[in-house]
């Protein structure tokens, strides 16, 4: 199994060796290792140096930030442009929905030209690479993502923890792009309406961590072989086998990211 989405550079350095150590006698033998700005990139490339075959980073900007600087940009891009070598995709990257949100609450408005710029910029870098990208795009915003996937002739886009309106579900699935379930697949009705729906050879699973989940996980460290659980949801879900579900979503993020 593969975990498609983690962060971890966001670990502590003690707890990553001892994630990396107990994962794999759990049936977890990979990790796409997503990044939110440049340090994160460049931590990234050392932990896959450091675990090779085992952590497969992707580079990029985390969409929930502020917007980087324009020196900031160049920096990370041109980072990149030395490094795509060792990339497995472009992200995450996305449009921020959540800041969006709180910001309105607080009475303050957000700059979505400047983020839809943004990430037209790294689209084209991925378009450019031939390269993945993982997308933090949700609700409503995940239209809009479509759109520029479609202006920059993007195929291969992974929307992680993808959560929006039916029309939208319709439209990714007729893309071909895939999505990926969490440890929330096991108790919350959208997700779990929308892993019956969706194709079976475009779905994955993640952890997203080290964000915390509630449920049978609640106080635990988030870790790679919490997607077993999640993998044994979506075989309920489907009625097909434990083992069934689990050679498919491997071999759905084996193919989608080239491994």
């Amino acid at each position: 199994m593969i975990d498609a989405h983690i962060h971890l550079d966001q670990y502590e350095d003690a707890a990553i060796d001892q994630l990396i150590k107990k994962m794999r006698p759990s049936g977890v033998d990979g990790l796409i290792s997503v990044s939110t700005n440049l340090e994160s990139s460049k931590t990234n490339l050392a932990l896959s140096k450091l675990y090779p075959g085992i952590v497969h980073p992707a580079f990029g900007f985390h969409p929930e930030n502020p917007l980087p600087s324009q020196e900031e940009l160049r920096q990370l891009l041109s980072w990149m442009q030395l490094h795509a070598q060792y990339m497995i995709a472009v992200g995450e990257i996305g449009l921020p929905y959540y800041l969006r949100r709180q910001m309105t609450r607080e009475g303050s408005d957000i700059d979505m030209t400047a983020y839809v710029q943004l990430l037209e910029q790294f689209l084209g870098f991925a378009k450019q690479h031939d390269k993945p990208v993982v997308l933090h795009a949700v609700y409503e915003d995940a239209d809009l993502a479509c759109d520029l996937l479609e202006k920059h002739h993007i195929h291969k886009a992974h929307f992680h923890w993808f959560k929006g309106a039916k029309h939208t579900v319709q439209r990714m699935a007729e893309r071909g792009y895939y999505i990926s379930f969490t440890p929330d697949l096991l108790n919350e009705a959208e997700i779990i309406e929308l892993a019956r729906s969706y194709p079976l050879d475009r779905v994955m699973v993640e952890t997203d961590g080290p964000w915390p989940f509630k449920g049978i996980f609640e106080g635990q460290l988030t870790q790679p072989p919490m997607i077993l659980e999640v993998a044994h949801a979506w075989a309920s879900i489907q009625k097909i086998t434990f083992e069934a579900a689990c050679l498919q979503l491997r071999e759905n993020t084996r193919r989608f990211y080239g491994i």
